[in-house]
């Protein structure tokens, strides 16, 4: 192999199908991919378009680039994929392609490019935390017993359904999944993990990693031709634990602290996936801060920078074989602690640190140069290529990387498929409170034949199908919303998302001109130069307005960062970028006029929510915790079809106070003032 093709084994960025727009041919190759192929030397892409049924697709822009505007069926993208490896097949080596996404078969109203993409045609399951609840309560079901690490065959169920789906339209690498523990409750990406506890995480990942690759044998090797999807466990050594839970996809973010000490607990699980043989590991844009463990005190820069993070730790102490891929954009929007470092100094810290291939990112010729300067050996480079080779080899992509796409329609969404997909979602659910009303029955299950008035995002016709009259509370009459006061229960689908975040600018003016509105620059505390106050060395908070800042929009999600720590309900009616949908007034009138005993709320924790008291949603009769479920599936619990047997994979706090008390990195909040609501493992059922 050239220099070249070696270096480009090191690059993956963003290929979408796209839309012939004279045709209205959906699923062919955009403008970039003959440079990608023939002049960056690249086999690794992207997959970020949507998948869904012929009645959905949609033919978009060219040249969408990182978020996805064409959307394909099955069959439109096992096609694509099959064109992409016969063009990558007819370059100089015949190299195959390997695609991976972030996770898609989970049910997410708010999918956004860059952190997941929407279930779209894909059998849609809970969210992850979702997973977790259900793998708790079957452990108890089975067992009789507390929950403790789970009962994997739920996690088995769904990895079989997710890997026979995307191995059907030749996705078969992975993003994912997070291996980040929910110990910080203010994360936004909380959403995208399981659990807050280390060992039940660890558990999940190694079953993940044992579905989706393959058994590990004795050589420490999980991958072969029967393995459906090579994953990327992400993002080491653990995401969770955020300052203020700031994300460091924004520069606010860029820190990660361990007030508790707990460094090692958030490596369990991806010491767990490293047993089972995972092809990938990913580290996180975030520095720690304050860190010691084992003797080492760690620098505070970026991890797929840090060799003492990379080299030193996932490959020396933890003796992870497999390859090391950045996360996207290290190099050009989030280099945390190599701000004022060029490209190409940044993209030789990456390499010389361990990283292997980088995300996000491809121009070849910044490799090639480094080499020839001797900033980068090429014995380095060779390494990197030949651990990147050596999972496409295994999985048989050299001797047959194609699919059929008819197959891919027959697979993608069956109904059997489908159907698991249901059950899992039933054995999500959380009872978490269960109230004794006046005439001495239980809030839940709903009696059969009631009359029922729904508020929020449902479906009136799966309701019904449930033998229930129903009043629709989200049909206003004369521009009003109807009573609840005839019906006998009101079910009440709550949720909060964020608003005003789209104009977000980190260099806007605040009220004292001078001051940036980025809340980053903190007294007392150092940037990642010990020198100036944190984050005043960014671009993001400087005024030098030719440097792209990659806070604007806050486009990967998340509330403005002051307000990370409203996660109460009452709080959040009232924050600039939270919204309680419905709305908590709307939702406490209802309350009052059917009766707040006759109320059954359905909470989406896509965080860990706060049932603060001054919200009186504790007063509901009923609460039922969801991680992404669909009406039928709720309804089947409300309705004492399916019994609720879900367990909390997280606590919940009752203040808003022990949000800010909680250390970032424990999980729980045992520590702080007013402790928890409902801890870990909490879930009633209707027999208590």
């Amino acid at each position: 192999m050239t220099l070249e093709e070696k270096a480009g084994l090191m690059l993956i960025d963003t290929l979408n199908a796209e839309c012939d727009q004279a045709t209205q041919t959906r699923g062919v190759p955009g403008a970039s991919t003959a440079d990608y192929l023939d002049n960056q030397y690249m086999h690794r892409f992207i997959f970020r378009n949507t998948v869904t049924g012929a009645d959905k697709a949609v033919c978009g822009q060219p040249g969408s680039g990182f978020g996805a505007t064409t959307s394909v069926t099955p069959s439109e993208a096992a096609t694509y994929m099959n064109t992409i490896q016969e063009l990558s097949e007819a370059t100089r080596l015949g190299i195959p392609v390997l695609y991976k996404s972030n996770a898609r078969n989970h049910i997410d109203p708010d999918a956004r490019a860059g952190i997941n993409e929407s279930a779209g045609a894909m059998s849609a399951f809970p969210k992850e935390a979702g997973i977790a609840a259900a793998a708790l309560g079957e452990q108890t079901r089975k067992t009789g017993k507390a929950p403790t690490t789970g009962d994997m065959s739920v996690v088995e169920d769904f990895a079989e359904v997710m890997g026979d789906e995307w191995s059907s339209i030749g996705l078969r690498g992975m993003y994912g999944y997070m291996a980040d523990l929910s110990t910080e409750p203010r994360w936004y990406r909380t959403h995208e993990t399981f659990t807050e506890d280390a060992d039940l995480n660890a558990n999940i990942m190694k079953t993940l990693v044992g579905t989706l690759q393959g058994p590990v044998d004795k050589n420490g090797v999980s991958l072969s031709p029967d393995s459906d999807v090579a994953l990327t466990m992400k993002h080491f050594p653990g995401g969770g634990p955020q300052e203020l839970g700031l994300d460091p996809h924004y520069s606010f973010g860029k820190t990660q602290v361990y007030p508790g000490g707990a460094f090692g607990e958030h490596l369990k699980p991806f010491e767990a996936a490293i047993d089972a043989g995972v092809s990938a590991i990913m580290p996180y844009y975030g520095a720690p801060i304050d860190l010691t463990y084992d003797g080492v005190t760690y620098d505070n820069t970026g991890m797929a920078f840090s060799n003492q993070i990379v080299n030193d730790l996932l490959r020396g102490k933890l003796g992870f074989q497999g390859y090391v891929n950045s996360d996207t954009g290290i190099i050009t929007d989030r280099a945390w602690g190599l701000e004022r470092n060029t490209v190409p100094e940044r993209v030789a810290a990456a390499i010389n640190g361990g990283t292997d291939t980088l995300s996000g990112f491809h121009d070849v010729q910044t490799i090639i140069d480094l080499v020839e300067s001797g900033q980068v050996t090429e014995e380095r480079v060779t390494l990197a290529a030949t651990r990147l080779l050596t999972p496409m080899f295994q999985m048989g992509l050299f001797e047959d990387p194609y699919v059929d796409p008819a197959a891919a329609d027959e697979t993608v969404g069956s109904a059997q498929n489908r159907a698991v997909g249901l059950d899992v979602q039933r054995k999500s659910a959380v009872l978490l409170q269960n109230n004794t009303t006046e005439d001495g029955d239980k809030a839940l299950p709903l009696k059969k034949g009631s009359t029922v008035y729904i508020l929020g995002d449902f479906n009136e016709a799966a309701v019904a199908a449930e033998g229930f009259t129903v009043i629709n509370g989200n049909t206003l009459v004369d521009g009003k919303r109807p009573s609840a006061a005839d019906a006998d229960y009101a079910i009440i689908n709550v949720t909060a998302k964020n608003k005003n975040t789209a104009t977000f600018d980190s260099r806007a003016a605040a009220a004292d001109p001078s001051t940036p509105v980025n809340p980053i620059v903190m007294p007392g505390t150092a940037a990642l130069d010990g020198q100036h106050p944190f984050g005043a060395e960014d671009v993001c908070v400087s005024y030098d307005t030719t440097a792209p800042c990659t806070d604007n929009g806050l486009r990967f999600g998340g509330s403005l960062p002051w307000e990370s720590g409203i996660l109460d309900f009452s709080g959040m009616a009232q924050a600039q970028s939270w919204q309680v949908v419905p709305a908590l007034s709307d939702i406490q009138q209802v309350m009052n006029e059917v009766g707040a005993e006759n109320t059954v709320l359905h909470v989406y924790f896509r965080q860990p929510f706060v049932l603060d008291e001054a919200s009186h949603l504790r007063d509901a009769g009923a609460i039922v915790a969801g991680f992404g479920i669909s009406d039928t599936a709720l309804m089947d619990v409300l309705s004492g079809d399916f019994k609720p047997q879900g367990k909390m994979p997280f606590a919940l706090a009752g203040t808003r106070a022990a949000i800010e008390q909680q250390y970032s990195d424990l999980p729980g909040y045992k520590e702080t003032d007013d402790g928890e609501l409902f801890p870990f493992g909490f879930g009633l059922t209707y027999e208590n």
